[in-house]
């Protein structure tokens, strides 16, 4: 997984309240276990007419944001199923932080497991990053995870309270299998004496 630091970058605002995992990932292409390949339909039903040409009007179909690596997304994002696909869209897309007022709790667990920053904050800061992302690309955020900050084209900043642990993983780049080769050492270790006590094994 790659290691998040701090990204700057275009946000793209998504003000719609309740946006769920079926809207992020349609369930007609949850078909592969694989990790890749899912950005290509990220808001299908949003950003494509039933003939597969662009909705114009969807914000990620907009000249200035088709590159956004930020959302700025209106309350409750991430509801609906349980579904890892969402993330996996969402970072095989390319974006790389989700700001919300609040967030669907396995929703927000994943993201940390797929290399994803949310980020909750109160509704009036939400609110002035929302401005913010709607003045088009030339207006870039500044996400410091390590300084748990967010900057924005203005110059504003903007502090964000994150879990320890979780921020730990993000700046090392560690998923739930790197975490376990962190340990890899002493697994090993375990192993080599287990073998030697227990050889009926």
């Amino acid at each position: 997984m790659e290691k998040f630091k701090k990204l700057q970058g275009i946000a793209a605002p998504m003000p719609l309240v309740n946006i769920d995992t079926d809207m992020i990932i349609p369930k007609i292409f949850l078909k592969s276990i694989e990790r890749t390949g899912f950005g290509k339909n990220l808001f299908d039903e949003m950003r494509f007419n039933r003939d597969g040409t662009e909705i114009p009007d969807f914000v990620l179909n907009k000249p200035q944001y088709r590159n956004a690596e930020i959302i700025v997304a209106g309350d409750n994002f991430g509801c609906g199923s349980s579904r890892e696909h969402a993330p996996w869209a969402i970072a095989d897309f390319g974006v790389k932080c989700v700001i919300s007022t609040s967030f669907a709790d396995i929703f927000f667990n994943n993201c940390f497991k797929n290399g994803i920053l949310p980020i909750v904050l109160p509704q009036e800061q939400a609110d002035l990053l929302m401005a913010d992302a709607e003045k088009g690309a030339n207006a870039r955020m500044t996400v410091d995870l390590e300084a748990q900050e967010i900057t924005t084209s203005d110059g504003e900043v903007i502090k964000f309270d994150v879990d320890t642990f979780k921020k730990h993983c993000l700046l090392q780049g560690l998923d739930d299998i790197g975490l376990t080769m962190e340990k890899i050492s002493a697994i090993d270790t375990f192993e080599s004496k287990n073998a030697q006590e227990r050889p009926w094994v």
